[in-house]
């Protein structure tokens, strides 16, 4: 009676575990591709999926959007500029049949082909492309990564473009081509401030000569400017100016002998 009854409690285990073998529960995002004795059965999930044990075998794959980090990859660019780049990729499976029967591991085979497309379309570019036109490299490095995918059921999303590593020497070129840059600018803003300068004494002199009146007057102030710096003054002594100097003169010495 009691090897009944242990046989009866090891059947009982025994069928709760098949049973449980048998009972697959899916999240929303989570598919199981099935194999029944080696062929292919098809896709099941989400929810409660029930499979024969021992006689299936299911594979399950995450649909969620996963992220690779490419390694630095040294490129050389079109112009022979010898760069390390990294770059992340954004890809989800949307055929999870083709991920599981066309490819052996999808996620590596992303990754390499990321990698050998990273040097293949940036060594086809020169260094200022690289530097100036980041978003529209990432978009082309999505569509030929996407292009490369599809067959495995992989929709790579997007490519960005992290880090772009230059040769110590290169930084110097290009800091001191920034520099040049910085005092061309500054170059040019000074010839256009000469220049508006000049148009406006033209604007001047022509009014001066309009009305000598009025550069007599600039004449006696820049005069006085130049005595309130005790400066030497030198004077031809002709017209009204010589006259103003020469009693100036006189004036001076006048105060002089009174001093003495």
């Amino acid at each position: 009676m009691m090897d009944l009854i242990a046989i009866a409690i090891v059947i009982i285990i025994f069928l709760l575990l098949l049973l449980s073998s048998a009972i697959k529960i899916l999240a929303e995002y989570q598919r199981i591709v099935i194999f029944r004795l080696g062929r292919l059965l098809g896709i099941k999930g989400p929810g409660l999926v029930f499979i024969i044990p021992i006689i299936d075998k299911v594979v399950k794959l995450d649909l969620r959007t996963r992220v690779i980090d490419v390694p630095k990859q040294r490129v050389i660019t079109k112009d022979n500029v010898t760069v390390d780049v990294d770059a992340v990729v954004y890809f989800r499976i949307i055929d999870p049949q083709k991920a599981v029967v066309e490819v052996q591991r999808y996620d590596l085979a992303t990754s390499l082909l990321a990698q050998t497309t990273l040097r293949d379309v940036l060594g086809q570019k020169n260094l200022d492309d690289l530097l100036a036109k980041r978003d529209e490299l990432n978009k082309s490095l999505q569509n030929v990564i996407d292009q490369g995918t599809d067959p495995w059921g992989i929709k790579v999303s997007a490519v960005t473009i992290r880090d772009v590593a230059l040769p110590e020497e290169m930084l110097r070129a290009i800091a001191k081509q920034a520099e040049a840059e910085r005092e061309k600018r500054s170059r040019i803003i000074i010839a256009d401030g000469e220049f508006q300068a000049s148009k406006k004494m033209t604007e001047a002199a022509k009014l001066y000569e309009k009305t000598p009146a009025a550069l007599r007057l600039r004449e006696l102030q820049t005069l006085a400017e130049i005595a309130r710096e005790k400066n030497l003054i030198v004077v031809p002594m002709g017209g009204e100016i010589g006259k103003i100097a020469g009693i100036a003169k006189a004036v001076t010495k006048n105060k002089e002998k009174q001093m003495s």
